[in-house]
């Protein structure tokens, strides 16, 4: 475990000393969930395995945030929102919708895909090319719109 583990450790310093209480709680809480990983794995985990940790956690806090306005606690779902802000600020950043439709148009284009009979080869080849930078429920929507 090595780069964005190290970033969490040092930032979990400084907002430890700077009496920062909310990002010292996200930092600790995203480092256990990366140690419990690497126990479940039984080995260290690569950059892209931390980064699917961590875009685990935030998908969590995400659907939190959904169910907290849903139930009127919003509250609740502003503290998620802080959680979250923080937990995405050490993931790649999102690509745009137009960004992941030209992207999708041009893997279709490379595997000669139409219709519904393309849709696990063009959802493999964008996904290996997106890695954590786009949803997967996303981009499966994106596809399955494109295929037509």
């Amino acid at each position: 475990m090595a780069m964005i583990f190290e970033r969490l450790n040092a930032d979990m310093k400084t907002a430890l000393k700077g009496g920062d209480k909310v990002r010292l709680s996200v930092v600790r809480m995203l480092i256990s969930e990366l140690k419990n990983e690497r126990i479940a794995q039984g080995a260290d985990l690569d950059e892209v395995a931390q980064r699917k940790v961590l875009a685990t956690y935030a998908k969590r806090r995400k659907e939190a945030i959904d169910a907290a306005r849903a139930g009127g606690r919003e509250d609740v779902a502003s503290k998620e929102q802080a959680e979250y802000d923080i937990t995405v600020s050490y993931l790649p950043k999102q690509l745009g919708d137009d960004e992941l439709r030209a992207l999708i148009k041009r893997h279709i284009e490379s595997v000669n895909g139409s219709g519904p009979s393309a849709f696990g080869a063009v959802m493999k080849s964008v996904m290996a090319e997106v890695g954590g930078q786009a949803d997967g429920k996303l981009v499966s929507t994106y596809v399955r719109e494109l295929l037509g």
